[in-house]
């Protein structure tokens, strides 16, 4: 444990690892039933790894195996799980001092930054090094998120009226692209106008128009292109 955290005053949840001293002292534990989470039961207690300064609070949460899988499961370590013959646990250490599903909830959420933070390397370009000097390269990685921020920005512009903040889903840059920049069309010009085809298996034609029309309607007043405001 790195106490130059602490001394910051950093707040951490960090998943701990499978030792014999640990499924000891979960085995010791006092188990309740948890229904802030999507474990079938939680608990918490003081632990003192082997080579730390101190105790601190550990919080567990175990899952029941069904008795056909146990019957069949052999013993399993993953990076957040790991299984005896009739649970499944996962186990974090904090020093937060929310109640139990607050603090898997909070730890929870780095899995979905972790999928963001991959998207923007592969489909932004942000794990790209163009350059040996610090400086251009701070510079493409501002550049890279502001063009992945710049998608987002388009993603809201183009909800349906009504969509709410709840019901929004997450759009993939890639998936972002092939809707709304690499589609089939063609300019066309005829009597003294100008327009665009789109092909007629593009499906997302109602939606893209009317992003560009939004578009089209946004000024230096930032005056609303969207009649109502998420809530």
């Amino acid at each position: 444990m790195n106490t130059d955290n602490e001394a910051a005053a950093c707040q951490f949840v960090i998943v701990a690892r499978k030792t014999s001293a640990l499924l000891a002292a979960l085995t010791a534990a006092a188990w309740r039933p948890s229904p802030d989470t999507d474990a079938d039961e939680a608990c918490e207690f003081p632990y003192q790894p082997a080579g730390w300064p101190r105790p601190y609070r550990f919080v567990a949460l175990r899952y029941e195996t069904p008795p056909e899988a146990e019957a069949a499961a052999t013993p399993v370590e993953q990076y957040q799980l790991f299984a005896t013959a009739a649970y499944t646990y996962r186990v974090f250490v904090t020093n937060l001092r929310d109640p139990i599903g607050q603090v898997v909830w909070f730890y929870n959420q780095r899995a979905g930054a972790e999928n963001l933070i991959k998207e923007a390397n592969n489909d932004a370009g942000l794990a790209a090094h163009p350059s040996k000097r610090f400086d251009v390269n701070s510079v493409h990685f501002q550049l890279a998120m502001l063009a992945y921020h710049l998608n987002c920005w388009l993603l809201l512009l183009q909800r349906d009226d009504q969509t709410q903040t709840d019901a929004l889903t997450h759009t993939t840059l890639a998936t972002a692209r092939l809707k709304f920049l690499f589609i089939a069309a063609k300019i066309w010009r005829h009597a003294g106008r100008t327009g665009i085809s789109y092909s007629a298996d593009y499906p997302e034609q109602p939606v893209f128009q009317r992003l560009m029309d939004r578009l089209r309607r946004v000024t230096p007043a930032f005056a609303p292109v969207i009649r109502h405001a998420m809530t």
